[in-house]
């Protein structure tokens, strides 16, 4: 009976201890700066709904971070207590005397708080802010699709405990960060600070007066206090936020005199190098010519395609671009680079035009092309390379009557001799056609027999490049290939390059390989290319002519 007596008698002291009587509110700082955050705590002694606080007023005069709700409950000397406690990241949005309004729950009230917001160029803020943000722009008045770059400097003299930064935003814009973080220090008004500093590059795409929202930090900072503890305990954090100031920003549309690819910078350049000089241009040999577009204020994205155009007996293999981003006094430079492999089939001058890109300079308002000249290149005969040679006849050689005699080194013979001059050859030509028809059978035979040997080496030493994946000994050994491929010397002595090779052999398969291997042997990287589909082309082609060549040794001559 006792022991029930006993336990309705603490029943009825905590039900009694369950009743809300009060709320009470407070911060941890007054006064504060703008753009740096404060902690308002506010206090229910009972177990509360956690969404019983409504912290919509503030909106007007803070900016509103995160709350987090604990409850707690405790008995001391049969007596329980039971609290809620929320707690709220608050940022004041402009200086001067702002007001925390009274928080209503269950019909109890707590008292409005009056609070101090100190603007970040006054002298007692600069000297009690422990954590700051600033952001500076490179350009405020600006064109649509200019990039500009923001600098954002997170400035604290505390120990973070965590943190993360949020990127800045701007409607319709791109942004995008540079590199990454840079780490300094730095004593502002006599307090030392750690600096952590990030660049953005930024690029609206709407036209008008846009407002270029600063990146928000939200972290925890050990508190001064608990920094040297116990190394078995916690040491307290508090949270905290804070934001840098908004940038206005002017920007203009694209000017009417503009057409055509639009592209603003405060500077566009073109340069050209050339691996080896345009001095050493040898007929087949690769010649390679470097183009680089320079770009300030430009993401690579926006950089056009870069085009060379050749005259007709000169070929190009562009490589892949290459884009680099990078920063140059403050300002963020963009570089393509592209490089041209150029192969001449034919000795001779060749005028290779030039290359101009129209841009819109942003510092002097103006629309300028940059441009790389035309540029003449004089193309030499390679010795190493068999030559076609190609006479050009005077028109007066061809205008000349074919009765014409011709001039020895006695002088001119007479029209009368010239008879036994023509019937001789005749005579000769009909004696060989005869020779020719007798001995026929075994002539080709022989002939057959004295080829094979030079036709299976070339072949051979082929194959074996095209299976070593060696795009350079392959294509030494294309050309004595074709021609040991060849039907006669006449046909052997025009497979002079390797562009013949498409024409002589008139095979899709066979052409596409040859391009491949051209391609990647006149790159940057030759050790890319893989043998595999020339291989096939090659013994396909080769299986082609053995056939034609063993139903031609089968025939039976009459």
């Amino acid at each position: 009976m006792v022991k029930v007596i006993f336990s309705l008698f603490v029943i009825l002291l905590s039900l009694n201890s369950y009743a809300l009587s009060k709320i009470s509110a407070s911060v941890d700082k007054n006064p504060v700066v703008v753009n740096e955050s404060l902690i308002l705590t506010v206090v229910a002694d009972d177990n509360i709904d956690n969404n019983a606080l409504d912290t919509s007023a503030l909106l007007k005069d803070f900016i509103v971070g995160r709350t987090s709700v604990s409850s707690q409950t405790s008995m001391v000397n049969f007596k329980t207590t039971r609290t809620t406690r929320w707690t709220t990241v608050l940022i004041p949005r402009k200086p001067g005397e702002l007001v925390i309004p009274p928080f209503l729950i269950d019909g109890l009230s707590s008292q409005p708080i009056a609070v101090k917001a100190l603007a970040a160029s006054d002298a007692t803020a600069s000297s009690q802010q422990d954590l700051f943000i600033t952001t500076e722009a490179s350009a405020t008045d600006i064109y649509v699709q200019q990039q500009i770059t923001l600098k954002v400097k997170l400035h604290f003299s505390t120990e973070l405990k965590r943190g993360s930064l949020t990127e800045p935003a701007l409607t319709g814009a791109n942004i995008l960060q540079i590199g990454k973080d840079n780490e300094s220090e730095n004593i502002i008004n006599g307090k030392r600070y750690r600096i952590i500093e990030r660049i953005y590059a930024i690029s609206p795409q709407q036209s008008g007066t846009v407002m270029l929202k600063s990146p928000v930090f939200s972290g925890e900072i050990i508190m001064p206090s608990t920094r040297r503890s116990n190394f078995l305990s916690f040491a307290d954090t508090k949270p905290v936020s804070v934001i840098g100031d908004d940038i206005t920003l002017i920007v203009k549309g694209i000017p009417k005199q503009v057409s055509g690819t639009w592209l603003p910078s405060e500077l566009l350049a073109l340069h050209q190098e050339w691996q080896p000089e345009p001095s050493q241009f040898k007929v087949g040999e690769p010649i390679t010519r470097t183009i680089t577009l320079t770009a300030a204020g430009l993401a690579e994205a926006q950089l056009p395609e870069l085009i060379m155009a050749v005259p007709q007996g000169l070929k190009v293999y562009p490589d892949q671009d290459e884009l680099h981003t990078g920063l140059n006094n403050e300002r963020l430079v963009s570089q393509k680079v592209v490089n041209f492999a150029i192969v001449a089939s034919q000795p001779g001058e060749y005028q290779l035009p030039e290359i101009a890109i129209p841009w819109w300079n942003t510092v002097t308002n103006k629309a300028e092309v940059a441009k790389i000249a035309s540029q003449k290149i004089i193309v030499l005969p390679n010795p190493d390379i068999t030559q076609t040679p190609t006479t050009v006849t005077p028109s007066s050689e061809i205008e000349r009557p074919t009765t014409a005699a011709p001039v020895t080194q006695t002088g001119i013979i007479q029209e009368s001799s010239l008879w036994p001059w023509i019937f001789l050859p005749l005579w000769l030509l009909t004696l060989l056609a005869w020779f020719v028809s007798v001995k026929r059978p075994f002539t080709k035979k022989n002939n057959h027999t004295k080829n094979s040997n030079s036709v299976n080496g070339a072949y051979l030493e082929l194959i074996a490049a095209c299976k070593r994946n060696d795009g350079e000994a392959a294509l030494t050994q294309l050309i004595p290939w074709a021609r040991s491929q060849s039907a006669g010397a006449a046909d052997a002595e025009l497979l002079t390059t390797l562009d013949a090779l498409h024409s002589h052999f008139n095979d899709q398969a066979f052409s596409s390989a040859l391009t491949e291997l051209q391609q990647s042997y006149y790159g940057k990287a030759p050790g890319q290319w893989l043998g595999s589909n020339l291989l096939q082309a090659i013994q396909n082609l080769h299986k082609k002519d053995h056939k034609v060549a063993n139903s031609n040794d089968m025939s039976i001559n009459p």
